[in-house]
């Protein structure tokens, strides 16, 4: 409405809330106090790690938030590192703000615990004379580690940090900068520059694809996903899921599964979500959740659609399912390319013609409940340069790797 007044009038138009609007329609995600104590070797190994976070929740918790887990999914605290030895605490506060703890931005306080173990390990680094890069590889839970467990009760599935870390480092060039660096320092103590040269570092594992009831639910309410999908006779497809797209772009993410698990092209792929008259069920779309858990439900739906396809092709064809292959978009008699059976021919015959005895149709339905959560990581690296008199800072690289 701004928008609009501005252009009917011609002139800048403002608008601002007052409290009573503030509390009713707004939330805001963090405002965490956090303490952490790192205890470690002189060579710098790393032996045990204690976190309290006081955190602000406003005037009631909007988040929705794991029950099972009393911190929440802040208990990735120990990020990518082989803490032998870890206790957290979490004190949730009420105050007079707007409701807090909303999941914007990343899931599930995974973003606070992410800053505060970084910030204690460049802190680590920092009392111990080392670079804050050797520190973090010298600590990296190890390959051969995984599945790892962590002290404060997570299976991680996989990982290589430590080739993360190098790839990053090696393509900035991070020891040539680290000497670089060194001597801007110099010739800034000597009063030849007024300028610095800051080189930043951080590594994060965090922990999405919230779903595994085992893990997660909503007072009470488990948080796997389900999907629906059905083959029309004339060989399209409609799917519904219970999740919905923010900007994700799902109606391109789930048509790409289907086509190429059942081999229709996407184009005749219309998906359905978040429809609560028609949607299966799901937990919505929030925490880095879609893909893992609903998307994993929409390629087990499919799967099950090809399974029965394979068999009605098999009676097509007069031979054995067994005898048959899968190749893109339909079935084909081993060592026999042209005895084959597309997935449009395969779906008019599952209503016109199906083999005796079996039910007519091509559909499916399926729930997922993931095994365990994901652990994807990456490493940051940053370069800046910054002049100590005007306060202006340049940056000159930033290098991400997920």
């Amino acid at each position: 409405l701004c928008i609009v007044a501005s252009i009917v009038t011609g002139v800048p138009v403002k608008w601002v809330e007052d409290r009573m609007e503030n509390l009713s329609t707004t939330s805001f995600a963090r405002d965490y106090h956090m303490t952490a104590e790192i205890a470690a070797k002189n060579d710098g190994t790393v032996t045990g790690l204690k976190v309290h976070v006081l955190a602000d929740h406003g005037g009631f918790d909007a988040c929705a938030d794991p029950s099972k887990w009393p911190a929440g999914f802040f208990n990735i605290v120990t990020g990518s590192y082989d803490f032998p030895a870890a206790h957290l605490a979490v004190d949730g506060v009420y105050t007079n703000k707007a409701p807090g703890g909303v999941a914007y931005r990343c899931s599930f306080r995974v973003t606070e615990a992410a800053y505060c173990i970084e910030r204690a390990m460049d802190i680590l680094a920092q009392k111990l004379d080392m670079d804050p890069a050797d520190l973090r590889m010298k600590n990296f839970v190890k390959p051969e580690q995984f599945p790892y467990h962590s002290a404060l009760g997570w299976e991680y599935d996989s990982g290589d940090y430590h080739t993360a870390m190098q790839k990053a480092m090696d393509t900035i060039g991070y020891r040539e900068l680290r000497a670089e660096q060194k001597a801007k320092q110099e010739a800034f103590k000597r009063g030849e520059t007024r300028e610095i040269m800051g080189i930043g570092v951080s590594f994060f594992t965090e922990i999405v694809g919230a779903g595994p009831s085992k893990n997660c639910d909503i007072l009470g309410v488990a948080m796997f996903d389900s999907a629906e999908i059905r083959v029309h006779p004339t060989g399209s497809v409609i799917s519904r899921m219970g999740t919905k797209s923010q900007g994700q772009g799902h109606e391109t993410t789930w048509a790409q599964i289907i086509a190429t698990e059942i081999g229709i092209p996407a184009a005749d792929i219309m998906v359905e979500e978040g429809n609560t008259d028609t949607a299966p069920y799901g937990l919505g779309t929030y925490g880095s959740r879609s893909t893992p858990v609903a998307g994993a439900a929409i390629a087990l739906a499919s799967r099950k659609i090809r399974n029965k396809a394979q068999m009605i092709a098999a009676h097509m064809l007069e031979v054995s399912e067994y005898d048959l292959e899968w190749d893109v978009d339909g079935f084909q008699v081993k060592g026999n390319a042209q005895a084959r059976k597309s997935m449009k021919e395969i779906a008019w015959a599952a209503y016109h013609a199906p083999p005796p005895g079996m039910e007519p149709g091509l559909e499916a339905v399926s729930y997922y409940d993931p095994p365990n959560m994901t652990y994807p990581f990456g490493a940051y690296l940053c370069v800046m340069d910054i002049d100590v008199d005007t306060g202006v800072a340049k940056t000159r690289r930033f290098y991400a790797l997920m």
